[in-house]
This record gives structure tokens, C-alpha cells and sequence, in this order.
């Protein structure tokens, strides 16, 4: 009895290990995405190409 307790017990401590692992790389994916939108962001250059230089 003590031992399938024992074993239970190792089971659910897995489990929730496992869990939080998971919630961590979730966030850290969250993290990165929301990075790459930023720099995305950030390298739009709305005044290139708006207009054409005809002179010559």
C-alpha cells in the first residue's frame, strides 16, 4: 500500500512538473512573438518609396 502511495505521489509530482514546463515555454513563446511583431514594427519606413523623384 505504502509503495503504490509512494508511487502515486511520484506520478502527480511528474505531472506537475511537466505542466509547468510546458506553461514556461508557452510564455517564453509568447514573449518571443511579441518581440518579432515589435521589431516588425519598427522596420516599417513609411516615407520610403511614397514618392518619385522625376527630375533629371
Amino acid at each position: 500500500m505504502a509503495a503504490l502511495s509512494m508511487s502515486l505521489s511520484q506520478m502527480n509530482v511528474r505531472q506537475e512538473v511537466s505542466v509547468l514546463v510546458t506553461k514556461k515555454a508557452m510564455d517564453q513563446a509568447e514573449t518571443n512573438s511579441a518581440n518579432v511583431v515589435k521589431m516588425l514594427e519598427q522596420s516599417v519606413q513609411p516615407h520610403i518609396g511614397s514618392s518619385i523623384d522625376l527630375k533629371g
